[in-house]
C-alpha cells in the first residue's frame, strides 16, 4: 500500500470515492461537486488537500482536510472526509490516513483537529473511540446551502 499526497490526475479516483461515501451515508443524491471543481479546488486554488491511499494504482481510501480557525485556539485541521473502499477496511488504512492527517497537523503548529461523524455510523464512531478521540454530544451542528 502507498500512501501519499493527492496529485493532479487523483480527482476522478477521490471523487468515484466521494460518491461511494454518499451511497455510504444514504446521501447519494446530495453530490453535486465534479471531478473538475475537486481538481479546481485542490490544486489550483489550494482550498483543500488530501492524502490517498493507492493499492495496484487504484485509490483505495483519502482523508480530505484543511485549515481552519478557531478564536479561541488559532489555526486547526478540518478532517472534512475519511473513506476506505469497503473490500479494504480492516488493513488499518483509514488509521494511516487519520495518522497523515493527524501528524499534517502537529507539523504546522495547528492547535486542533477536527471533524464529524454521523451518530448511526458505529465502525466510524468505533474507530474514532480507539484513537482516543473525544467525541463531543454538546454541539449542535449548523449548515446553510447556498446551491
Amino acid at each position: 500500500m502507498e500512501y501519499r499526497n493527492a496529485q493532479k490526475g487523483d480527482e476522478e479516483g477521490i471523487y468515484a470515492l466521494v460518491r461511494e461515501l454518499a451511497v455510504y451515508e444514504k446521501a447519494p443524491d446530495s453530490v453535486i461537486n465534479t471531478p473538475d471543481a475537486l481538481r479546481r479546488d485542490m490544486f489550483e486554488d489550494r482550498v483543500c488537500e488530501a492524502f490517498v491511499a493507492v493499492e495496484e494504482n487504484e485509490i483505495v481510501g483519502f482523508a480530505l482536510f484543511y485549515t481552519s480557525y478557531s478564536t479561541w485556539r488559532g489555526k486547526c485541521i478540518y478532517l472534512e472526509d475519511l473513506y476506505v473502499k469497503p473490500e479494504f477496511r480492516g488493513q488499518k488504512i483509514g488509521y494511516e490516513l487519520f495518522k497523515l492527517v493527524r501528524e499534517e497537523a502537529v507539523k504546522r503548529n495547528y492547535k486542533r483537529m477536527d471533524w464529524q461523524v454521523l451518530d448511526w455510523n458505529e465502525p466510524a464512531i468505533k474507530f474514532y473511540r480507539q484513537l482516543g478521540a473525544e467525541l463531543d454530544g454538546e454541539w449542535l451542528n449548523g449548515r446553510l446551502y447556498f446551491d
